[in-house]
């Protein structure tokens, strides 16, 4: 459909445009009002509602700030943390038991070569951490119990992380049954001797 401009110049408008036909040009160019989409105007302006009203709760209310959010939600993670410690610091020689066998050790030797590789390196032959293929021991005694407490609350002075932080119960029951079968197995190239001998 034609219309005709203030300047009388001919319009070419479709019959479902012309509604939306503003009454100017520019350069020639005559502009259609097309709205926004009102999906978009919705969100558009509860964006601004939403910005006014966080900042007047963080800004002007006192909200939390980060750094407040963050210790509130570590402290959670403290506690469930210490939870599980309690729950499963204690070795139980039946666990252990139930993975002290080859699938475990293989097992075993997957969780070792993940977590320990770095400080007791392949096969146990020691490097920042000791040896674990001789008759020496420094914190550990050889027993499943002891190897397990060494892991399981980690040695401080040593510097042997608590990989209770890291690793599952189970994964430190067959890192155990893994580190029980390198027990004098005297790997060559290992690194040289460690607190003292323990004689099975």
């Amino acid at each position: 459909m034609n219309h005709t401009n203030n300047e009388g110049e001919k319009l070419h408008v479709e019959e479902n445009e012309k509604h939306l036909l503003l009454d100017h040009a520019y350069d020639g160019i005559h502009e259609l009002n097309n709205p926004l989409p009102s999906w978009w105007s919705f969100l558009f302006y509860t964006g601004i509602i939403f910005s006014i009203a966080y900042f007047i709760f963080y800004q002007i209310m006192g909200g939390p700030t980060l750094r407040e959010e963050f210790n509130k939600d570590y402290s959670k993670i403290l506690v469930v943390q210490e939870e599980f410690k309690k729950a499963n610091s204690a070795y139980k020689d039946e666990r252990y038991v139930a993975v002290a066998n080859p699938e475990g050790i293989e097992k075993g030797e997957e969780v070792y070569e993940n977590n320990c590789l770095p400080c007791h390196q392949e096969k146990g032959m020691g490097d920042i951490g000791p040896n674990l293929t001789d008759k020496h021991w420094i914190v550990a005694k050889s027993t499943p119990e002891t190897i397990y407490n060494v892991i399981f609350n980690g040695s401080e002075a040593n510097g042997m992380p608590p990989w209770s932080e890291v690793l599952t119960t189970e994964e430190i029951y067959l890192a155990v049954a893994y580190v029980s079968s390198l027990k004098n197995t005297f790997q060559k190239g290992g690194k040289l001797p460690q607190g003292e001998v323990i004689e099975e």
